[in-house]
This record gives C-alpha cells, sequence and structure tokens, in this order.
C-alpha cells in the first residue's frame, strides 16, 4: 500500500510539472485514442475526482466501452447497484436512472458524499467490516483480516429487486458475486473488476455465470489489468 502511495504522489506531481511545461493536453483526448487518453490519466492515479471528470470509472477501457455501449442500448428505466463507491457511481448515474452503491469506507464516502449528492439519483450506503474473531463474510486484502463483511455484502438482499447491471468493485468480492446473482435481469450484465486475481477468476468458473475477459490498459494505472463481464445467458445486443 506505502508502494502505491509513494508511485500515486510521483505521478501526480510530474503530470502537474508536464501540465505546466505544455508536454500534457490541457484537454483529455478522445476516448477512443486509448493510449493518448490513457497517458493523460497516468498522473490522476488514485485521484478519484479527477477521473470524475474524465467521466471514467476505474474499470480497462475495453470493458468501459462495452458499458457504454451496452446502457446506450438498454431501455429506461435502468437499476443499478454496485459493490464500492467512486466515480463509476456518478459515470453510472449519467447513464442509469437510479444507482444503489454500498462502500465499506466511511471515511472515503464521506469524501465523495457531496458530489454524488450533485448529481441527484444515487443512494450510498456504508456498511464498514465488523470486528470478528471468525467472519462469516471475510475479505482477503491485505488489512482487513479479522473483519466481517456480511452486513456489506447482504445491502443487495435489504433494497432488494432486480438490477439492469451491477458492479463488484470493493470488499468481499466472492460473497457479493453470489448475493448478486439472484438480483441480476435475465438479460442483465455484472461487472466484476480485477479479475486476473486467481480467487475471484475461481468464483467465476464456480457461478455458472457467462464471462467475457476485457483485458488492457485501466485509466490511471501504469500496468494492465482486466474487467470481466458477466451475464446469465450468452446472448447480448452488443458485440463484444
Amino acid at each position: 500500500m506505502n508502494i502505491k502511495r509513494i508511485y500515486a504522489k510521483i505521478a501526480q506531481a510530474a503530470g502537474s510539472a508536464m501540465s505546466r511545461f505544455h508536454f500534457l493536453p490541457s484537454t483529455p483526448p478522445p476516448r477512443n485514442a486509448v493510449f493518448r487518453h490513457w497517458l493523460f490519466s497516468l498522473p490522476r492515479v488514485h485521484d478519484v475526482m479527477a477521473l470524475n471528470e474524465l467521466d471514467m470509472p476505474w474499470w480497462t477501457y475495453r470493458a468501459i466501452a462495452y458499458v457504454d455501449a451496452w446502457l446506450a442500448e438498454r431501455p429506461h428505466p435502468i437499476r443499478v447497484f454496485e459493490f464500492g463507491s467512486g466515480a463509476s457511481t456518478a459515470y453510472l448515474r449519467r447513464r442509469a436512472d437510479i444507482v444503489y452503491s454500498v462502500e465499506n469506507d466511511r471515511e472515503f464516502a464521506d469524501y465523495i458524499a457531496d458530489f454524488l449528492k450533485s448529481s441527484g439519483g444515487v443512494d450510498l450506503v456504508v456498511r464498514e467490516g465488523q470486528k470478528s474473531a471468525q467472519p462469516k463474510v471475510a475479505s482477503q486484502k491485505s488489512g482487513h483480516q479479522g473483519l466481517d463483511y456480511s452486513s456489506y455484502v447482504s445491502v443487495i438482499d435489504e433494497i432488494g429487486g432486480l438490477f439492469d447491471l451491477i458492479v463488484i468493485d470493493g470488499r468481499a468480492r466472492e460473497a457479493a458475486l453470489q448475493r448478486s446473482i439472484p438480483h441480476l435481469k435475465s438479460d442483465g450484465v455484472i461487472v466484476f473488476d480485477n479479475t486476473l486475481r486467481k480467487r475471484y477468476a475461481a468464483e467465476i468458473r464456480q457461478s455458472g455465470l457467462t464471462e467475457r475477459r476485457f483485458f488492457g490498459l485501466t485509466p490511471t494505472l501504469p500496468y494492465p489489468d482486466q474487467t470481466s463481464i458477466l451475464s446469465i445467458t450468452h446472448e447480448s445486443n452488443v458485440p463484444s
């Protein structure tokens, strides 16, 4: 985590310097110019407000393009649920009618609450992990051991109903996927991020869902990653 913070500070400082000396454009390149847009985004690593200004979630560019096209063809009203909030919350609200988002980090939720309120149509719930010697729903992320995320993953059950799109990009993602499947519309999709991680890939294989993998560059990240789109059926009205 310290290495990531150091990298973020260096990248942000370098970006500020390059902008001052006009090595970077003052406005972002078009999103379909992926490499140039990615270079523009690099100094904005771990800056949720900057990503919001770019109207970008923190998924791979290929997955973003897929979701853009899928949502553009989707009839309204569009109902979204999200495990893990941030720039993706505002991005989705601009394209959907209602976004329900659950966040485990209260400090981060407080930080983004104002700009989410300004967009309207976002219901942000904070559910922190609860200390437990034997967590029923655990997270394998470093620093989260000894915390139970049962309440966190249960928010989708409490809100209830079916969703057009569900995003899994927060804590306890394996359990979040299990909870999500009963709440996904038969022609809906799940966006599952960082699926190069072996534990996520194994859970997806066991889920019985159809997976489309979108590997490649991600805004602000200096390395490639993978975002997967999951669906109940093999059919889709948007080509991959």
